[in-house]
């Protein structure tokens, strides 16, 4: 009997199942993701994207991938180039590919939502999961950056997709280059008195706390800055004289930072502080800069048909502006 019982636990033992085999795992740190606007990196192990716009592109094989996230947050998702998916109140590992890829060579975008408002979801990426034996690689990526700054609007507040539906995003890609939106709903341009949101001074930070950290500039270099603020400084009375001061002082950090980018101003599509604006840019022309741009937005948009509430643009708006804008930044870059 004790031999015979050994006889079967052997057997039992040489016929059980292999444990199965790790997943490959690409952590933020990976020099193969290429990351496209702003992202504190200050964890190796979690990248964090405060301002719009922000993006990762990774390529890998195999045929399966997930997204490896801390907390509860809202995100877009692009499978070699295809539409962007919405994931909605995600935590912990996500299954991307519940329907697994075509064996072979794939691509990932992810971005975020923007943390703003009474939004406040964990805009962390803490890496991806693809399968055992696979690998990433480097994708291939636009050489050229353009930066959108702004309020909501540049944001895509009201817009389907936020950032991914707003009008910077969509130059960016009808241009097919690198594109990000340093922008926050409700900001303004000048620091006024009653604390609105300077994007004069958010300009230089990794983040939207006015105790960021400065950003490092030379994390990638822009080729062209698209400008559009003015739209909130009204309501925070700031006089004509605080919006073209501020708005030179911003022009001249944009150029010192980027020496070579084209610098486009944009008037609100609100029609405010237009002559400050246009006054700003003639300061930097004036003193010699020829690569800095006013640009009328006039009857770019109705707001009653482009718009939400007659100052966020819709899908259709948005698409109007960068339509109107693509090709007079293509011009300079």
């Amino acid at each position: 009997m004790i031999k015979g019982l050994l006889v079967t636990v052997a057997v039992l033992v040489s016929t059980a199942a292999p444990p199965a085999s790790a997943a490959t795992s690409s952590s933020p740190t990976d020099p193969n993701v290429k990351y496209f606007g702003r992202w504190n990196t200050s964890s190796s192990s979690a990248y964090v994207s405060e301002w719009a716009g922000a993006y990762l592109v990774v390529g890998f094989t195999g045929r399966t991938v997930k997204l490896k996230q801390r907390r509860a947050i809202d995100f877009f998702v692009s499978i070699d180039g295809g539409p962007d998916v919405s994931y909605v109140n995600r935590t912990g590992t996500v299954n991307l590919t519940p329907a697994p890829l075509a064996a072979g060579n794939h691509t990932l975008r992810v971005s975020y939502r923007p943390i703003a408002g009474s939004y406040k979801g964990d805009a962390v990426y803490q890496g991806i999961e693809i399968d055992t034996g696979a690998r990433t690689f480097t994708p291939a990526v636009p050489s050229k950056t353009i930066e959108f700054v702004g309020d909501s609007i540049t944001v895509g507040q009201q817009s389907s997709k936020q950032a991914l539906t707003a009008y910077g995003w969509l130059t960016g890609e009808k241009l097919k280059v690198g594109h990000t939106q340093i922008a926050v709903g409700g900001a303004c341009l000048h620091p006024a008195a009653d604390g609105c949101l300077s994007m004069r001074e958010g300009f230089l930070r990794t983040g939207l706390a006015l105790n960021a950290p400065a950003w490092n500039f030379s994390r990638y270099r822009a080729n062209a800055v698209v400008i559009n603020l003015g739209t909130n400084d009204v309501g925070h009375s700031v006089t004509k004289e605080q919006f073209r001061s501020s708005y030179v002082t911003l022009l001249r950090r944009a150029r010192e930072k980027y020496p070579t980018a084209a610098i486009f101003a944009l008037t609100t599509f609100r029609k405010r502080y237009v002559p400050e604006t246009q006054a700003a840019v003639k300061a930097l022309t004036d003193g010699g800069d020829r690569n800095v741009h006013f640009v009328d937005t006039l009857g770019w948009i109705n707001e009653a048909t482009d718009t939400t509430d007659n100052v966020h643009p819709n899908d259709q708006g948005h698409r109007k502006i960068a339509d109107r804008l693509a090709p007079i930044v293509a011009a300079r870059i």
